[in-house]
């Protein structure tokens, strides 16, 4: 699959200052995330939104960054690590696409799709503004501290009644990031399950809104 044609696009009315690329879970598609900028365009003038489909069809119907595991599992760990490569060739090519440097990017994922905006989102050469991820976690956190790349700030959401990602696992994750030396937060959310709610959307939103305005003031750090 030419990875270019599963990839929705919105464009700000005027000129792109940031971009949000977003990462599906699995089994889903590009469109799926894409509906979280319909909520936040309005308040994120100068941003433009990217919704790449990942590029293998799922046995189960959608697309698949990588295999369905349990994050237990060795081998997903692995294939997660093999997809990040392909999917930072994405973001620099929705950056270009977009006219913005590295500099300018900010990672959403949710569920599969955060464990590989952090994955990728942590070795890029340029640290990204900002990565935002629901109902997921962080896989090979034994050999994060040898292949950290950056630090941007990271928000992780997750429902306290996921059962496809339990939400300790977003606690683990932020444990760990923040002993690696991150600026990272994480949040459960009562009653919410394997899904993305408003407040969970208000709150990202915001997540992304503060970033950007400190890259603006203070750039890289």
């Amino acid at each position: 699959m030419n990875p270019e044609i599963g990839t929705l696009r919105r464009a700000p009315e005027g000129e792109a200052r940031w971009l949000v690329l977003f990462a599906h879970g699995y089994g889903s598609n590009g469109r799926d995330l894409m509906s979280f900028a319909d909520l936040w365009a309005g308040a994120m003038p100068g941003v433009a939104f990217s919704a790449p489909s990942a590029p293998t069809p799922s046995p189960d119907g959608g697309f698949q960054w990588v295999p369905k595991r349990p994050p237990a599992d060795p081998r997903f760990a692995m294939e997660i690590a093999e997809a990040a490569a392909g999917f930072n060739d994405i973001c620099d090519r929705e950056l270009a696409h977009a006219g913005l440097d590295a500099s300018r990017l900010a990672l959403v994922g949710f569920s599969q799709g955060t464990v590989l905006a952090l994955e990728a989102g942590l070795r890029r050469a340029v640290a990204p503004a900002a990565i935002l991820g629901y109902a997921g976690g962080l896989a090979g956190r034994d050999r994060l501290k040898d292949e950290i790349l950056c630090k941007p700030p990271v928000m992780l959401v997750n429902g306290e009644q996921d059962a496809i990602a339990p939400v300790y696992g977003m606690q683990i994750a932020v444990k760990a990031l923040s002993e690696t030396g991150l600026a990272a937060q994480g949040f459960a959310i009562p009653g919410l399950g394997h899904e993305v709610n408003a407040d969970a959307l208000i709150m990202g939103g915001r997540f992304l809104l503060s970033a950007f305005a400190y890259r603006e003031k203070h750039g890289l750090a």
